[in-house]
């Protein structure tokens, strides 16, 4: 079954995800709904989630996601149905700060495991324009920073850490113990999938880190803040557009220093992405005369999705980067 072609629910799509790098026939429709199956059920909350658990979980899983192809995870609302599908499944596998809707209806339900992405490797703050939310550069975003600190909030991590392969094997690493943990008596199999993804994912570290390290300039613009984690690790440096919010508008400042920057450091290329409105980085492309490419931030596969699951995309970005970066 074609995973990009179903309509899944919402809960199961983020939980998928976040279990989810795992063999598409693996994940289930509505009919055998988490917690109906034989197998070890989880909800994965979106797409990166869902493939971790695919992969790991191969035959033994059944995996539902809360989010539907082609959603903007980021805006999920669970239907009473999801949430409670969700108290049924065998674990829930998501990324705690991504979809508030999904941290509420974990903390209330009475899941045996409860796997939290965000705890199995390092969360950053990549600050800047990425909490500015379209109000000016990076001077604004440092004020608003001081005014969270002072109001005693917390500067908000950037979640996008899937896109950085290393630590997306991390991650892998803690799902597979837990799956391990959770499901003895397949607990050789998951380990032996896990090995196998971990594999998978150190190449497409080495394929990046070669692709990337000879490149004409290392700056490149974006949509929304997506690519902190990739930037740093490959030794590159993201500027978005607009910030974590990929709805949000960037003001007139924003847009004359984007391309001023342009000029600056030879930015050839103006990012956007598939799921969300192209609008804003064309007017600023033709602005500036910039071309205008698509980096996937794989917060979903759908039938624009340039790869049939995250390795594919992932090598498709990889490809957009190198040509737009000018890589030797």
């Amino acid at each position: 079954m074609n995973v990009r072609r179903r309509r899944i629910s919402g809960i199961a799509v983020t939980a998928a995800t976040a279990l989810g790098l795992g063999t598409l026939s693996a994940c289930s429709s509505d009919s055998s709904a988490a917690g109906n199956t034989d197998k070890f059920d989880v909800v994965a909350s979106f797409y990166p989630m869902e493939y971790l658990a695919e992969q790991i979980g191969g035959d033994h899983v059944n995996v539902t996601t809360l989010t539907e192809p082609g959603q903007e995870p980021h805006d999920l609302e669970l239907s009473a149905k999801q949430t409670a599908q969700m108290g049924e499944a065998d674990a829930v596998l998501y990324l705690k700060s991504l979809q508030p809707a999904v941290d509420e209806a974990i903390a209330q339900s009475d899941v045996k495991t409860k796997i939290d992405a965000a705890t199995l490797t390092k969360l950053e703050d990549h600050g800047n324009v990425e909490h500015d939310h379209g109000h000016g550069g990076e001077e604004h975003a440092d004020e608003h920073a001081e005014e969270e600190h002072a109001e005693g909030g917390e500067h908000p991590l950037d979640p996008h850490v899937w896109l950085d392969p290393v630590k997306y094997a991390e991650i892998a690493e803690g799902v597979a113990k837990s799956f391990e943990k959770a499901d003895p008596d397949h607990a050789a199999d998951y380990r032996k999938n896990a090995d196998a993804l971990a594999k998978k994912l150190g190449g497409l570290d080495t394929a990046y880190k070669d692709g990337l390290k000879n490149t004409a300039t290392k700056v490149f613009f974006t949509n929304h803040a997506a690519f902190g984690y990739l930037a740093e690790r490959y030794g590159l440096t993201q500027e978005a557009i607009n910030g974590l919010d990929p709805e949000s508008e960037p003001s007139p400042a924003r847009i004359k220093e984007l391309q001023q920057e342009a000029k600056a450091d030879g930015v050839t290329t103006v990012f956007y992405e598939t799921l969300v409105s192209d609008k804003t980085a064309k007017t600023l492309a033709k602005d500036a005369g910039l071309k205008t490419d698509v980096l996937d931030p794989l917060e979903g596969i759908t039938d624009k999705s340039k790869g049939e699951d995250y390795v594919g995309v992932m090598e498709a970005n990889l490809k957009a980067l190198e040509t737009a970066l000018g890589a030797k």
